[in-house]
């Protein structure tokens, strides 16, 4: 990860001297901004690295939409269950969010230690209250991911149902490809926050809320239902900071 990480961070830095040495009239609205945020809920840890623009489009400029990218890096344990729409809910478009989970279609790996690491395009809606506060809801639309094969343990009661590859230990690795399409239809890891702001002058702000990533692994072999994706959902509260250099 470190070889993709540092890279990052000198793009970071360049992004943030041209934006104030070369190309001020385009940020010059204080639209600019650069974050860093750390959530956790005990079991699993997540940190980002994101750079964003934000487009006033209401008269008075206080609703906004924008765009940027955002390195997500998160570490955790646990359960990950069958991932395709097309499985949980035997709906594959944006109504599989109201559809019913059809259980017995479910599966589960499980993993004691994984690190993925997603680089993403995403998607900001700000509203800004005041001088002082803002809320906003950010979502990842389309990216990679990276990271370690880990070992998995397959240990479902539905194993040997299944073709005979399907031992109890399964390698597993990050799904490359991230994709938004609403609900269990996306694909890959993806990390969506609502969080408030609060200005504490004019260039530095705090954020607080709350983190939802889906974090995805595939397996080599297709298991039960000829499936090999499988998704882990984790809500986490974080705490985060924003510079704006304008």
């Amino acid at each position: 990860m470190k070889k993709i990480v540092l890279p990052l961070i000198f793009a970071f830095g360049v992004n943030f001297i041209y934006g104030q040495t070369i190309n001020q009239s385009y940020f010059k609205n204080g639209l600019n901004n650069y974050e860093f945020t750390l959530a956790s809920n005990g079991t699993n840890h997540l940190f980002d690295l994101g750079w964003n623009h934000l487009h006033g489009v209401t008269k008075n400029k206080k609703f906004r939409i924008g765009y940027g990218i955002r390195f997500t890096g998160i570490n955790g344990r646990g359960d990950f269950y069958t991932a395709p729409a097309k499985l949980t809910s035997g709906v594959e478009n944006p109504t599989a969010i109201f559809a019913a989970d059809k259980l017995e279609n479910f599966d589960t790996i499980n993993v004691n230690n994984y690190t993925i690491g997603s680089l993403n395009l995403i998607i900001h809606l700000n509203y800004q209250f005041n001088k002082k506060w803002e809320a906003e809801f950010n979502i990842d639309a389309i990216g990679f991911s990276f990271g370690n094969s880990e070992t998995t343990n397959y240990n479902s009661t539905k194993r040997l149902n299944t073709n005979p590859v399907a031992d109890v230990k399964q390698n597993a690795k990050p799904t490359p490809f991230n994709l938004l399409l609403i609900s269990d239809n996306d694909l890959g890891s993806l990390n969506s926050q609502i969080k408030i702001k609060y200005y504490f002058n004019s260039q530095w702000a705090i954020n607080f809320g709350g983190t939802f990533i889906f974090s995805e692994l595939t397996t080599d072999n297709k298991l039960f239902k000829d499936n090999d994706r499988f998704r882990q959902k984790t809500f986490m509260p974080m705490i985060g900071i924003t510079y704006k250099p304008f």
